[in-house]
């Protein structure tokens, strides 16, 4: 059986960039964004990537397992495979039940089963392929990991769940007046996600099926899977918010990764001259 590669082949950004016609000022605008990733970044080709509601996470994670980044640490330590039932029992979080898997919705009492099978597949795959410091197979278990819609979708929704772990144990945190990160603050300071089941409810939930993340979700991405995520931002061409750091500070040891997005909706992967 076919299948369609959600993560396509390197295409020069210059003429990626023709798609934008007209001299309308937005256009001419992301002609120069395209423009200055290549002359001064030297980002010389991209790869487009999907475009649907888990872009940045299908951008983000196809960089991590390509390079071999190694899996982060504290997930080792929680042990991330128990983190749905010791949410429930420890912590008492029944909420999680109405915890949407894209465009599945609702799962109910069956969500912690569900919830555990995402999370052995996002640990098995990354285990695997940054155990394998061999490039070119590298890129071959990428290209099967991202021509393959179930996996995929198991390993986004993986995601989710470690970000909303992670929402909920820096509220406690926040709660006992303990430091956390600067981001939570402006997170927790939204009405829509003052606490984690409203940030569950109102945003989390709908990522994967009818919305993507926001700015403030990309640090929490980045957070989550201990990389710095770099965002060029086109729309956004001589201003300082063309380039942003998700999260803007981390630890010395953190990799980087490179997205380019025109809409702050839809990523696509950088590829520097070589």
């Amino acid at each position: 059986m076919k299948r369609n590669p959600s993560v396509n082949g390197e295409v020069d950004v210059l003429v990626y960039s023709k798609k934008w016609k007209g001299e309308e000022l937005h256009v001419r605008q992301m002609r120069k964004g395209y423009e200055q990733i290549y002359n001064k970044h030297h980002i010389k080709y991209l790869r487009p990537v999907k475009d649907d509601n888990y872009s940045p996470f299908r951008a983000t994670l196809f960089q991590v397992f390509n390079q071999g980044i190694p899996f982060p640490g504290w997930m080792k330590e929680k042990d991330i495979l128990k983190l749905p039932e010791k949410l429930l029992y420890s912590q008492g979080c029944n909420w999680i039940q109405q915890f949407s898997f894209g465009p599945e919705k609702y799962a109910g009492p069956k969500v912690y089963g569900k919830l555990r099978k995402c999370l052995e597949v996002f640990r098995r795959q990354w285990m695997e392929i940054s155990s394998c410091k061999d490039q070119s197979e590298r890129q071959n278990m990428c290209k099967t990991i991202f021509s393959d819609e179930a996996t995929e979708n198991k390993l986004y929704e993986a995601v989710k769940f470690i970000m909303l772990y992670l929402v909920i144990e820096a509220y406690e945190n926040m709660k006992l007046e303990q430091d956390i990160p600067s981001f939570y603050t402006y997170l927790f300071s939204r009405e829509s996600s003052a606490d984690p089941l409203s940030f569950m409810m109102n945003h989390l939930n709908s990522v994967g099926d009818t919305t993507g993340l926001e700015q403030i979700e990309l640090f929490l991405l980045g957070y989550s899977l201990e990389v710095r995520i770099k965002v060029f931002r086109l729309s956004k061409v001589n201003t300082e918010n063309f380039e942003i750091l998700y999260p803007d500070s981390c630890k010395w040891d953190w990799h980087e990764i490179c997205l380019v997005t025109e809409d702050d909706r839809h990523y696509n992967i950088p590829v520097t001259s070589k």
